[in-house]
């Protein structure tokens, strides 16, 4: 099997919790080769446990001095195109964890960028990657006929359950200049990609691209893409989001939020005329915890009611093999950068919905 030399770009909270415990845990498909971070004292510590010489703090430098075959993008969104960039003009491929840009001119960037390459870049929704999801898909047509939907989403802040699960290495030497600059940054790249709106939209916006681009991703394998967004509404500062996603025969209804459970209460489920689906998926953020496929099916005078739990190797494990597997062997990842400007024009329907609403 080939192996590939990886360099991590960003080495905050989802690079530490996942990401490099399952590279290390991949020694036959993956080399760690290179780290980068904005922090000397966390790039320092991390590069250390890792036993990685080649430690930088400029993406650009790692990438620029070779030795890699590819790249995961986990930095703060604001990067994520800059440095997909750059790594696929060197000739990587590259695995962007989602958000995979924050506006419509960074995707075709990023697009043109591939293409000119030759090379992959794969958006990282784990969410589409679990057993349970994948068979969800192939088993969807025994439901019947699609009547209604829910796509639900509300958790507790991944802190809360990082900090009882994990070890976390959090930075305390940022200069004030760079987290300035990454937020004024980030208010003009949301500005390109819905114009002028109140503060509280580009709140809304950023809670769509960061977690509400799983749902919304996951939704449009399962379904397909909505006809219209029909109604939306936002709430305590954009921190609460639902949606009515219409899809002319039957009606999804999307709902979102943050809030200080230590829960994770997040899933997609399917009325069908004779049956029902619920893919149920729990922290991330705690390796191996199962996605289950819950269903209930009428079969004549019969009802079954069943609860599948596939395998326990986590999604971003699946993930990341499926990675390797597509750069390796060739073909085209599912997760495209195509695939993710599907979900973006998504984002911006629920938006101008909320504005209409207002």
């Amino acid at each position: 099997m080939s192996k590939l030399r990886v360099g991590v770009i960003g080495l905050g909270e989802v690079a530490q919790v996942i990401h490099l415990p399952i590279i290390e845990s991949l020694p036959d498909r993956f080399e760690l080769a290179a780290v980068c971070d904005i922090s000397p004292g966390v790039l320092k510590r991390i590069g250390e446990r890792y036993r990685v010489d080649r430690q930088y703090l400029d993406a650009g430098e790692m990438i620029a001095d070779g030795g890699l075959d590819c790249v995961f993008v986990l930095n703060s969104d604001e990067y994520h195109a800059e440095c997909t960039i750059t790594a696929l003009d060197h000739g990587l491929d590259v695995l962007v964890e989602k958000p995979m840009c924050l506006s419509p001119r960074e995707a075709q960037e990023i697009i043109a960028a591939r293409d000119r390459s030759g090379k992959t870049v794969m958006v990282a929704y784990m969410r589409r990657f679990a057993p349970a999801f994948t068979e969800a898909v192939e088993r969807l047509p025994e439901l019947g006929e699609v009547r209604y939907v829910r796509v639900h989403d509300v958790i507790g802040e991944n802190r809360l359950i990082v900090d009882q699960t994990s070890y976390v290495d959090r930075p305390d030497d940022i200069p004030q200049e760079a987290v300035d600059e990454k937020w004024a940054r980030r208010s003009a790249l949301v500005e390109e990609a819905l114009g002028d709106v109140p503060q509280e939209l580009e709140w809304t916006y950023g809670l769509l691209c960061g977690l509400g681009s799983h749902d919304l991703s996951a939704m449009r394998e399962l379904l397909g893409s909505p006809k219209a967004v029909s109604a939306a509404k936002m709430w305590r500062s954009g921190g609460y989001v639902v949606a009515l996603l219409d899809y002319g025969d039957f009606v999804v209804t999307y709902e979102t939020g943050v809030d200080d459970q230590l829960r994770y209460d997040t899933y997609i489920e399917v009325y069908g005329a004779r049956g029902t689906m619920k893919v149920q998926y729990d922290t991330p953020y705690v390796r191996h915890f199962p996605t289950t496929l819950q269903l209930e099916l009428t079969d004549g005078d019969s009802y079954t009611r069943s609860v599948r739990r596939p395998h326990l190797k986590d999604p971003y494990t699946y993930e990341i093999e499926y990675f390797h597997d597509v750069v390796t062997q060739g073909g085209t990842p599912k997760t495209t950068p195509e695939d993710y400007v599907a979900d973006m024009e998504l984002f911006v329907e629920i938006i101008r919905a909320i504005e209409r609403s207002s």
